[in-house]
């Protein structure tokens, strides 16, 4: 499958389907790439695309990642349910909850 654009509350969104590449660094600048194609301001990339290093902020998977997207000025949101991975680890719900007070990063369960 290939990402779609979308309008989400009047905001170009592209949207990633569930099967794809990882979420890694190369991951993300392809998508930075589709991004900047598509003109879109957001990057949705479903949970299931995320490897479970991204999740452990000892890897620093997921600062590279995010870094790439602040640096070309496009947002992030992470779609599903990473309650899991939260339940493990302080430092991640701590970044997880820092993440969605600002405007670039976000963790949400759902698109809607």
């Amino acid at each position: 499958m290939t990402s779609t654009v979308a309008s989400l509350a009047g905001v170009p969104v592209l949207i990633c389907p569930a099967q794809g590449p990882a979420l890694d660094e190369q991951g993300a600048l392809d998508l930075i790439g589709d991004a900047g194609y598509h003109g879109v301001e957001w990057v949705a990339v479903p949970v299931s695309r995320c490897p479970e290093e991204f999740f452990s902020l000892r890897s620093g998977l997921l600062g590279a990642v995010t870094q790439k997207f602040v640096n070309y000025r496009l947002r992030l949101a992470i779609v599903g349910d990473v309650s899991d991975h939260v339940a493990r680890s302080d430092a991640l719900r701590d970044y997880v909850r820092e993440a969605n007070r600002g405007r670039q990063i976000w963790f949400v369960d759902s698109q809607d």
